[in-house]
């Protein structure tokens, strides 16, 4: 049995906790006094978190020389859309019951909602391209397009941010963490400039005295 064997289930029923603990909520009665609420901090929560994970795959995969990390994520990544999706769809239906008058007053109005609905909106032509067939149509742009997961959590931390009124201890610890993601990415790509530039810099000597030869 191979080690995707093992580990590509563990990761679907990873991925599924959190649904699985809201359905049991449901079926229990233990969502609290207002499961309405319940239901999108951890759909919103679950969100991001699987958000921060993929962006934390590319550094650990480096840090640790699995390589084979690089396998899930795709998975994670639509999981993260696939809550994103519960999230709005929640406030949607259970919160707003599809008022559009009142929901288009929340995302002019309330900076939180304008910034949750960014952050699903980025995510969204990502979850549309990440088949086989749209990485090889895109080619090289693909990488570029998905550059936007970036821009999507950060827009999803900051709407976590903006959300909570009082103690922000929680929305600042995922902040911290990709901030830690984005500088360790950011440092990579100031390296592999600098890289590049010395390996210039010190091929025009070796060019100039193969001309004057």
């Amino acid at each position: 049995m191979t080690r995707n064997h093992i580990l590509k289930p563990i990761a679907w029923i990873a991925c599924l906790v959190p649904l699985a603990l809201l359905v049991f909520g449901a079926f229990t009665g233990t969502l609290g006094a207002n499961p309405v609420e319940r239901i999108t901090h951890r759909t919103g929560l679950a969100t991001l978190i699987l958000l921060l994970v993929t962006l934390a795959i590319t550094p650990l995969r480096r840090w640790t020389g699995m390589l084979w990390l690089i396998q899930y994520r795709r998975l994670v990544g639509l999981f993260a859309f696939f809550y994103g999706c519960l999230h709005l769809l929640t406030y949607l239906w259970l919160d707003q019951n599809f008022r559009i008058a009142a929901m288009a007053h929340d995302v002019v109005k309330r900076p939180f909602i304008t910034m949750g609905t960014l952050s699903w909106l980025l995510m969204l032509p990502l979850a549309l391209t990440s088949t086989q067939k749209a990485i090889r149509s895109l080619g090289k742009n693909w990488l570029r397009l998905h550059r936007l997961v970036y821009a999507a959590a950060a827009a999803g931390a900051i709407h976590f941010y903006w959300l909570v009124k009082r103690d922000k201890q929680e929305p600042l610890l995922y902040l911290a963490i990709l901030t830690a993601l984005l500088g360790w990415r950011l440092a990579v790509w100031i390296a592999q400039v600098q890289a590049q530039q010395k390996a210039v810099g010190g091929g025009a000597p070796s060019s100039q005295a193969a001309s004057g030869q």
